[in-house]
């Protein structure tokens, strides 16, 4: 159970006891046995329970049914019975050093806001998360313990990075989430992005109903596309292509990690070095940021990303181009190509693709509204 379903049990099972104010109650019995603040409480909504954090609280619950006793009464006799050795009061006995972390989780988001980082604690949580071996969400549960000088020097100098030299949170932690699945990155590849799942929704919901599809991802980087989409489709066959050695060296790491079988990977130039031409589904996020527009980025992405992920180094359109223009000759009758556009570009691509002989089909927003993905289908011959 969910902090926040355990919240509404303990309400409920004080309210069959007509306990006057039951949810109070039960944030103060839930808070104390945490050991975290009432009003953090609801930040931390989705954590997961341990079991003996269960136990304790349902353990606290019946006592103050039993005696009909509220929380400020049970621990107004705890302290009064201050003879008693048990192993739960030596545990709230122990010192806490959940203030002096707060005070250094505070202090290194003023650093970071300093420096103008979005996200600055969300940024510096995901730091602390890390140095401490545990996950962001439960982060505050975890600050009673002492962080060790070693770990507070480390938890320095990714400030500082984070901050002073704007290097990408993503790069410090040396991993990121995509799709619901762990991928290393690091300066050889992009960063994967929130908005690219939506290209992925896209081809998993075109591929779902093919038996054995076959999908060639262009432009693989990390791969984050190509590892998710053989994750998501078990039955597929997929090959990823880029033309950097570093990256590919990180998406065999990535797949390894994934535990992923059906997917290989090609050092290509496009489709230099592709010899079939029965793919079910190409797909691509190709370097799509017009070169003038490069010059402008946040420095996270203009001084750490690859550029080559980034620009074709032109007006944006190249790759676009020349992937609408040969894809026709790798797909299969009814097949797919699927790409990942800049946030104006859509019109434009849809019109490449049309000129290579591609039905649109698809023209998907992002949460934004903001035009993301382009199908198109290559039409049947009879």
């Amino acid at each position: 159970m969910r902090l926040l379903e355990i919240i509404e049990f303990s309400k409920e099972y004080l309210e069959k006891y007509s306990f006057s104010k039951p949810r109070l109650e039960s944030e103060k019995v839930i808070s104390h046995i945490l050991g975290i603040k009432r009003i953090e409480l609801y930040s931390n909504f989705e954590m997961e329970l341990e079991q003996v954090e269960k136990d304790k609280i349902k353990a606290f619950l019946r006592e103050m049914a039993r005696g009909r006793k509220t929380f400020d009464e049970i621990m107004e006799e705890k302290k009064k019975n201050s003879s008693s050795h048990d192993a739960e009061e030596k545990v709230l006995e122990k010192k806490s050093f959940k203030e002096e972390n707060i005070q250094l989780l505070s202090k290194s988001i003023q650093y970071l806001k300093k420096y103008q980082v979005e996200n600055a604690r969300l940024d510096a949580e995901y730091i602390f998360a890390y140095v401490l071996g545990v996950k962001r969400i439960s982060l505050m549960l975890n600050f009673d313990i002492e962080i060790s000088e070693e770990q507070k020097n480390l938890i320095r100098q990714y400030i500082i990075r984070r901050g002073k030299h704007r290097e990408p949170l993503q790069y410090i932690v040396k991993e990121w989430e995509f799709y619901g699945h762990p991928f290393k990155v690091d300066s050889r590849v992009l960063i994967p992005r929130q908005d690219t799942e939506i290209l992925v929704e896209q081809c998993i919901h075109l591929m779902k109903d093919i038996e054995n599809p076959k999908i060639l991802d262009i432009g693989t980087g990390s791969g984050a596309i190509s590892i998710t989409l053989a994750k998501e489709l078990p039955n597929s066959e997929v090959l990823g292509l880029d033309v950097s050695d570093e990256a590919l060296k990180v998406a065999v790491e990535n797949r390894e990690l994934n535990g992923v079988t059906n997917l290989k990977f090609l050092k290509s130039d496009v489709f230099q070095h592709v010899k079939e031409r029965n793919y079910d589904l190409i797909v691509s996020n190709p370097p799509y940021i017009p070169v003038e527009e490069y010059n402008e980025l946040m420095p996270e992405v203009k001084q750490y990303e690859p550029k080559m992920a980034l620009t074709d180094n032109g007006d944006g359109y190249y790759f676009y181009k020349k992937i609408s223009e040969e894809s026709i000759n790798y797909l299969k009758n009814g097949g797919y190509l699927a790409f990942e556009v800049g946030y104006n570009q859509g019109e434009t691509v849809s019109l490449f693709m049309k000129k290579s002989g591609f039905q649109i089909v698809g023209r998907v927003t992002d949460y934004s509204g903001i035009e993301r993905v382009i199908i198109g289908r290559k039409e049947e011959k009879e």
